[in-house]
């Protein structure tokens, strides 16, 4: 059996929980081929996911940064048990594609696709799921697209739903909605192509942003979910991404 990858983050505590590992982990004792142990923050395994979108590698986080939600505690007693007992959850990313003056742009995003104002002025967009408009011209601050697994991040903090992680949904959440105040945003279907237009792009300039890719003076954003792309995720036995999906939304219901 192929020894585990193990990469980490530059930082004291990754390299530290690194050297642990290599030192206390042989290919007999865990039983799974193409692992590969990712230590750091939820930021770091993003950019792990996208450097390897083409692999069939299975990624197992463990978490020495701060709130680490897409990864797993780590124990020294226990992570070879854990290693050796963790269950894969199966997540696809957004795809984005922007057009803008002289550029077209495309990135991947695993948490969410944000359009965001890039001056004092309100951004001014209309927002399409394919030909139909889910709104005309909403003036805000700019919209989140949130696939299941980052609805408890950046989506959540604008009061946009949480998802199901089988739900096969994607939310469209406002931020601080101008006009109309009312609009919530709205829920639809993971297959959906989703539309944004800048609708004065020289007075109110837009960035897009997939997870935390920049890409400035964006005209034309367009965002759907890559079903060829499949990312397996390996979370510790009674800690899946399901169930802190879970926790989140009994959370928000309390306070």
């Amino acid at each position: 059996m192929k020894k585990p990858i193990i990469i980490s983050d530059i930082n004291n505590k990754s390299v530290k929980i690194k050297n642990f590992l290599q030192k206390k982990i042989n290919s007999k004792e865990i039983n799974r081929s193409n692992l590969v142990i990712v230590i750091g923050g939820d930021g770091f395994m993003l950019q792990t996911l996208k450097r390897n979108k083409k692999s069939k590698n299975l990624f197992y986080g463990i978490n020495s940064g701060n709130y680490g939600f897409l990864m797993n505690k780590f124990s020294k007693k226990t992570i070879i048990k854990n290693l050796s007992k963790a269950k894969t959850t199966i997540i696809s990313p957004l795809e984005m594609k922007v057009s803008g003056k002289n550029i077209i742009k495309r990135c991947l995003a695993i948490n969410e696709v944000s359009i965001l104002r890039q001056s004092r002025q309100a951004a001014s967009i209309s927002i399409k799921n394919g030909t139909k408009y889910l709104i005309k011209n909403l003036i805000s601050d700019g919209a989140l697209v949130s696939t299941p697994a980052g609805s408890t991040a950046y989506n959540l903090s604008v009061h946009g739903p949480i998802l199901n992680l089988n739900s096969k949904k994607i939310s469209i959440a406002p931020i601080s909605a101008f006009r109309p105040r009312r609009w919530k945003g709205k829920i639809i279907s993971d297959k959906s192509k989703i539309i944004i237009k800048n609708l004065n792009p020289k007075k109110r300039p837009i960035s897009a942003v997939a997870d935390n890719v920049e890409v400035r003076n964006a005209k034309v954003i367009k965002v759907s979910v890559n079903h060829k792309i499949k990312f397996n995720l390996l979370y510790d036995k009674n800690k899946s991404l399901q169930k802190k999906i879970k926790i989140e939304q009994i959370r928000k219901e309390t306070t």
